[in-house]
């Protein structure tokens, strides 16, 4: 990923829905969710939700897929991972005992007590 790309990113999630639409589809991963029932658990209006997902699709860091008539959107995990290593090249002058606290959040139990 490159900075450019990065900032896309981040422009998109930098909005409460989008946001919270981000989280909820990550939560659900790898699982496509339609676009109705996003808007439905999320108490969003369908119209309102359909430029908040097309502006995350735009960023990359969500996939829409078609089936039938609805369309399925999921978080897409490479994009997230991408945006995450961009961040985390170099980190911390490549001395890894100063990176704990971040590396720390790779430990699944630590994630699930947040």
């Amino acid at each position: 990923m490159n900075q450019d790309s990065a900032i896309d990113v981040f422009a998109a999630l930098a909005q409460p829905t989008r946001l919270s639409v981000f989280r909820f589809l990550v939560q659900r991963s790898p699982a496509g969710i339609p676009a109705l029932e996003i808007a439905r658990q999320l108490g969003v209006v369908p119209s309102t939700l359909s430029g908040h997902l097309a502006i995350l699709k735009r960023s990359g860091v969500l996939k829409a897929t078609r089936h039938q008539k609805e369309i399925h959107y999921a978080a897409d995990l490479s994009a997230v991972n991408d945006l995450i290593a961009f961040l985390l090249t170099d980190c911390c002058g490549g001395q890894i005992s100063n990176c704990r606290d971040i590396l720390s959040l790779l430990d699944v139990g630590s994630i699930a007590a947040r």
